[in-house]
């Protein structure tokens, strides 16, 4: 059973005086927008007033976030007022008048203000009577706060939509970067260890045919068996290092980036703090895109130095690994579809993870990856 931590009681009688004029102002606002846009909806204008009524609602709904949290320590994040889609602003109108949030500021705004004449009235009594402002005073702030909650308080039908929605299209790109993965895979055996291999063996079966009659000519061939023996083995442990590299798997992120990094002909500097150890698929998609971005950055960036920066956020939705990679080479990087920085996107995704690439022209170019430690 958990306790009810309620605020102090300077601090809830600050709120309850607080919230009344703030409240005042709020509610007689958003009405007289509202009340004026449907008056004059009929010749558009309105239409223009009920936009504006509906961001002063989210606005003001933050207000009162701030006010709540500030003073009673409620969990109230402050929330967009109007996000940029990147829609047309006819639509961005629309989004933002049938919005459930909206309407729910909306909503709090009314309840809210006949509450804050209530809470007005019982902080102001409980001023000269101590005792009635030490028990009344944060009990009733604590339930005001708690309506803010309630309906200021992140849209979890909402949020649970959204992530479910995010998850679904990050399982499909998930399933075509495992496909993609697959047919790399196949294609490396194909055309590398399986030619070697096959090589090996004819050369073998021709030493044995001349065991006798030409003992030197099967030694030459044996030779060369034997040397393309050892590139099949080379290129097969490449081929497993690329699947999921053995370092990794012994020595963590920090002596596996260290190891991509010494590999790479540009200097580069590497940070890696992740105490304690994340998930091995965290690892894994972090030295992947690690590696991807350093071939990249060989291969395309002209740059003279990079730096990869790894480390570990406490976050309130849980923790996450943040990889940066950073080089000054020219830019113009971008995550066009089908590129590999798309297939470095496409495999944070699995994990609910999101990659982001900031690479104006003249660089520098910024890579970073948000990794969940649960998803």
């Amino acid at each position: 059973m958990t306790t009810r931590q309620y605020p102090h009681p300077a601090a809830s009688i600050a709120y309850l005086l607080g919230a009344f004029p703030l409240s005042l102002f709020t509610f007689v606002t958003t009405v007289v927008l509202m009340c004026v846009g449907v008056s004059t909806v009929i010749i558009w204008v309105g239409v223009v007033i009920l936009v504006g009524a509906a961001v002063s609602a989210r606005a003001f709904g933050n207000a009162h976030r701030y006010w709540a949290r500030t003073l009673t320590g409620a969990d109230l994040p402050a929330q967009p007022v109007l996000a940029d889609t990147g829609e047309g602003m006819l639509r961005q109108w629309r989004t933002l008048l049938t919005d459930r949030r909206t309407w729910r500021d909306f909503l709090y705004l009314m309840l809210e203000f006949p509450l804050s004449i209530i809470g007005f009235a019982l902080a102001v009594a409980s001023i000269p009577l101590v005792p009635l402002a030490l028990w009344v005073a944060p009990r009733y702030a604590w339930l005001h706060s708690q309506l803010a909650v309630a309906m200021l308080g992140p849209d979890r039908t909402a949020d649970l939509t959204a992530k479910a929605e995010r998850l679904q299209a990050s399982r499909a790109r998930g399933v075509d970067a495992a496909e993609a993965e697959r047919r790399r895979i196949e294609r490396d055996l194909h055309d590398g260890a399986q030619q070697r291999l096959v090589a090996v063996a004819m050369g073998l079966g021709r030493a044995k045919g001349k065991f006798d009659a030409d003992p030197e000519g099967a030694r030459s061939l044996i030779d060369e068996a034997h040397a393309d023996a050892k590139l099949a083995v080379a290129e097969l442990r490449d081929l497993a290092r690329g699947i999921y590299p053995a370092v990794l798997g012994d020595r963590g992120l920090d002596a596996a980036l260290s190891s991509l990094a010494a590999r790479c002909p540009v200097p580069v500097e590497v940070t890696v703090t992740v105490n304690p150890r994340p998930p091995a698929a965290v690892e894994s998609t972090a030295y992947f895109i690690v590696g991807e971005s350093l071939t990249n950055i060989t291969k395309h960036a002209d740059a003279t130095t990079a730096m990869i920066r790894v480390w570990r956020e406490e976050r309130p939705a849980g923790d996450q690994v943040v990889v940066e990679i950073t080089d000054n080479g020219t830019g113009g990087a971008n995550l066009r579809p089908g590129g590999g920085l798309a297939g470095l996107a496409d495999r944070a995704a699995t994990i609910d993870g999101v990659m982001t690439v900031v690479s104006p022209l003249g660089g520098p170019t910024v890579i970073r990856a948000d990794l969940p430690c649960a998803w």
